[in-house]
């Protein structure tokens, strides 16, 4: 049984939220505040965190920071639940590490159908081929979730993480957005054009001098250099 923490201060939607995942066969732990939610998540490790970036004390957005910065929580997948419906919430959470966006008010249903889509992509990463990916002073572990650059660890976001291993896997090869989307998500609506252009610039100021492995094709995508 899958667990989910919820991190959510308006207690009548964590009843919904909780309620209605009871009813898909999900176990449900609820917290309202920031504080408490990383106890709980740091405890308890969940399977996946909902978590509502208007929280009292610690905001929804300093406490995903948090947890993915922490290498025991980091790995957590992510939903962040907000009121507000404005770009700069979807691309500072994505920033932060999120692993996807949901605005209040919500159907259940998609919202159900947007946890398991994250699980299985969680799942399948797990279970893909572990074997390291080497692309010139850049080495991807797949199997301990580890990027090393130039000899030195690099901290990704799973988002990060996992364009890395596409394009690296593949030197020359163009991917468009909606192809990068197609191997990151099964529903669509969870990543954007927009969020894989904020995911590719997060990811180059990451890898340093060594971001300009991964060029800009324009009108079609991203590829990584032939040769490093």
């Amino acid at each position: 049984m899958k667990k989910i923490l919820i991190i959510e201060d308006e207690k009548d939607i964590a009843e919904i939220i909780s309620f209605n995942l009871g009813r898909e066969g999900f176990k449900t732990v609820a917290v309202n505040s920031g504080e408490d939610g990383l106890i709980r998540a740091n405890s308890d490790l969940p399977d996946l965190i909902l978590l509502d970036i208007m929280l009292p004390g610690i905001n929804g957005l300093d406490v995903c920071r948090t947890l993915k910065s922490d290498s025991k929580t980091k790995h957590i997948p992510i939903i962040m639940l907000t009121a507000r419906n404005e770009d700069i919430d979807m691309i500072t959470g994505l920033e932060v590490g999120a692993n996807d966006y949901v605005t209040k008010p919500f159907n259940p249903r998609v919202l159900i159908a947007r946890i398991r889509a994250l699980l299985r992509r969680s799942e399948d990463e797990k279970k893909s081929d572990d074997s390291p990916i080497t692309f010139g002073d850049i080495i991807i572990d797949r199997g301990r979730h580890q990027a090393i650059i130039g000899g030195k660890p690099v901290d990704l976001t799973l988002t990060e993480f996992q364009i890395l291993a596409i394009l690296a896997r593949h030197p020359g090869w163009v991917f468009s957005r909606s192809q990068l989307i197609d191997n990151l998500r099964e529903d669509h609506q969870v990543i954007t054009d927009r969020a894989i252009d904020v995911q590719i610039a997060n990811l180059r100021k990451k890898l340093g001098k060594f971001g300009d492995y991964i060029e800009t094709v324009r009108g079609i995508g991203y590829k990584i250099r032939e040769t490093p």
